[in-house]
């Protein structure tokens, strides 16, 4: 048995809710957002579009992978409070796409496979990066956070 309240009895909830919401309605936030699903979808199909494609273990790898980075990053637009956490699981899956041309078995690293991998990897990992640090840059959130709560005295600024 817990003994931790839930989150709908937070005192914080409705203004938490808000500055999510105001976040994820900034014209960066969708540019973001519509970069990482463009990025995924080319992962998926990057071994078919660069030429490596023969069912290899990497092609397979990036296939799974591209799908699973288009799930974690396809749902901050509607449901950003209980998504933003999968940003870090986009990171992960940014460092793993780069360094996969190595790690996976059979001899998949040749130069199309790694220079593939490592671009399309970095850019993933930086839309995860955005989208994870999207909550810290949010317009307001200092102001709405210290009137609020009323820390130290200091009044939002208007």
């Amino acid at each position: 048995m817990t003994t931790h309240p839930s989150i709908e009895q937070h005192p914080d909830l409705a203004e938490m809710r808000s500055r999510f919401e105001r976040a994820t309605t900034t014209p960066r936030a969708q540019a973001i957002e519509t970069l990482a699903l463009l990025t995924g979808l080319y992962l998926a199909a990057s071994p078919w579009i660069a030429g490596f494609n023969g069912l290899t273990t990497l092609a397979v790898c990036n296939l799974i992978t591209g799908a699973a980075y288009v799930l974690c990053m396809g749902g901050f637009g509607s449901a950003y409070e209980r998504t933003h956490a999968m940003a870090w699981c986009a990171i992960a899956i940014g460092a793993w796409t780069i360094i996969s041309p190595w790690v996976v078995v059979g001899n998949v690293d040749t130069t199309r496979t790694i220079v593939n991998n490592i671009i399309v990897g970095v850019v993933a990992l930086l839309l995860g990066l955005a989208m994870a640090a999207m909550d810290v840059r949010a317009p307001g959130r200092l102001g709405a956070r210290a009137g609020s709560r009323g820390d130290a005295g200091i009044a939002p600024m208007r």
